[in-house]
């Protein structure tokens, strides 16, 4: 069954746990002793409803305060589709978080409260999917029941977003009303809007085309462990290399090259889970034996011999900034972390800082600070098999770590190779 993974955002208050607690008991996918606990907080709280948003709201300080901090995860399924959910938070200071839980995401699902319209975190966190390149983008105008369920409201913010939208590069962009609280248009059509001829949303998560958002042409399959087992007599001389398959297809017989070695061989066979496969293809994890005793080992890359990927220690990327602790700015040296290749990275130039709210280009900034994105071009110390970002997340991001503390510091979006002048 077909996978969908996305991921909520919007401001704070806009709705985004109830509406994912709304998914998750009308699609009858909560177990009772979960929807019974749920029942007992809200009356310990008071509230004079079940309170579905308690279902992401795991942390302690979330159900005092009524927030969401980090990114919580939930998985559900219908007779069409499975669903991974990342419910991420609005609060500025948690700007990272939401990029985390957006940058896996096929779908990123933007809310919107009718009473407020589109405010400065809705314009940061589709600017946000954009440049993380999730492919479909949705809007949903929630507590349309707030406004009296009014068609004009939802036609205003509508317009509003869909203008701000085209100084993006969204390529899919839906919208819907909906009261998370009551279930209108989120699973069921609402009766009290006629005036909206839309699906509702989970039609809409169940039937949005996947299957052309991922890369089937340039083979990429970046090698994490080789597998030798230790028992010879039932695996006599097995070599093979397991990882995932983050573009192209891969058959056996077909000829791929090593990197960084530049050899070439064929694949002999492929093993999902110990049972031999005819093909494979993205996101598939994946055990391949070739045919030659290559030097190959974790950092490596196989790929198509006439189609390999931009090899260089130079980079031009744009960074979100994650740490709180330190400023990323001209001379910053931090680990990087590539597919599954590791280096050392200098920061050669901060090219500028992006606001992501006018988007405007702040050329004489001199540091990315918490939750910042700007462009920078990386020097790192062994060579990279990256592609250019738009063309295949897996192997046009990266992240950025620091050597002190073992932290994740930044996110990292490749453009291209760097071309300095």
């Amino acid at each position: 069954m077909e996978l969908l993974r996305f991921a909520t955002a919007g401001s704070v208050d806009d709705g985004k746990s109830t509406l994912i607690g709304r998914l998750l008991f009308d699609t009858q996918s909560l177990l009772e002793d979960q929807l019974a606990a749920v029942e007992r907080t809200s009356h310990a709280r008071g509230d004079e409803y079940v309170n579905l948003a308690l279902l992401l709201d795991g942390l302690k300080a979330e159900r005092e305060q009524g927030i969401t901090i980090d990114v919580a995860y939930r998985s559900f399924a219908t007779a069409k589709r499975r669903f991974i959910i990342a419910d991420t938070p609005g609060h500025l200071q948690y700007t990272r978080n939401m990029v985390t839980g957006a940058s896996t995401a096929d779908l990123a699902l933007i809310l919107v409260d009718a009473r407020k319209g589109v405010v400065e975190q809705t314009r940061r966190h589709a600017f946000l999917a954009s440049l993380l390149r999730v492919p479909h983008l949705v809007l949903c105008v929630n507590k349309m029941d707030l406004v009296g369920y009014d068609a004009d409201v939802f036609e205003r913010i509508r317009e509003e977003f869909r203008q701000f939208s085209m100084k993006l590069d969204v390529t899919d962009l839906a919208f819907i009303p909906v009261c998370a609280l009551g279930g209108d248009n989120v699973v069921t059509r609402s009766g009290r809007m006629p005036w909206y001829q839309g699906p509702t949303l989970l039609h809409h998560l169940e039937n949005v085309h996947i299957a052309s958002d991922r890369d089937l042409i340039h083979l990429r399959f970046p090698v994490q462990s080789v597998i030798r087992p230790a028992s010879t007599k039932q695996f006599h001389d097995h070599r093979s290399y397991a990882g995932q398959i983050l573009g192209g297809v891969m058959r056996p017989g077909d000829e791929v090259k090593a990197l960084p070695s530049g050899f070439t061989t064929r694949i002999q066979s492929l093993e999902v889970a110990g049972r031999p496969v005819a093909e494979a293809f993205p996101p598939m994890s994946v055990s391949v034996t070739l045919e030659d005793a290559l030097d190959v080992g974790r950092g490596d890359m196989l790929c198509r011999p006439g189609n390999p990927p931009t090899v260089g220690q130079d980079v031009d990327a744009m960074v979100c900034w994650l740490s709180d602790a330190a400023v990323l700015g001209a001379g910053a040296r931090l680990a990087l972390k590539h597919t599954t290749r590791m280096a050392r990275a200098m920061v050669k130039r901060l090219h500028y800082r992006l606001d992501v709210n006018t988007l405007h280009r702040d050329v004489g900034s001199p540091g990315l600070k918490l939750n910042e994105v700007g462009r920078v071009t990386l020097r790192t110390t062994v060579p990279l098999f990256f592609d250019a970002y738009r063309r295949n997340r897996g192997t046009g991001s990266f992240i950025l770590i620091d050597e002190g503390t073992n932290a994740t510091v930044g996110a990292g979006m490749i453009n291209g190779p760097a071309v300095e002048g």
